[in-house]
């Protein structure tokens, strides 16, 4: 599944990148994706907004198995 966690967040990068931010995957564990997010996304004050409408929505639609992203 971190294989399947990866491709997908590669395929996200890229519009963080482009407001200045990035994510980085950090682990999974039953079902529990923890990722920190980076550059401008690491202060902004919509980063729990990205991380939940955004990150967690796309992982949970493409891996199933996801339950949960949280920041760390």
């Amino acid at each position: 599944m971190k294989e399947k966690i990866e491709e997908t967040l590669n395929k996200i990068r890229p519009a963080l990148q482009a407001d200045g931010g990035d994510v980085e995957f950090i682990d999974e564990k039953d079902g529990i994706v923890k990722v920190k997010l980076k550059g401008a996304c690491g202060g902004c004050p919509m980063a729990s907004m990205t991380l939940k409408n955004g990150i967690e929505k796309i992982l949970k639609e493409r891996i199933p198995e996801v339950k949960e992203v949280v920041s760390v």
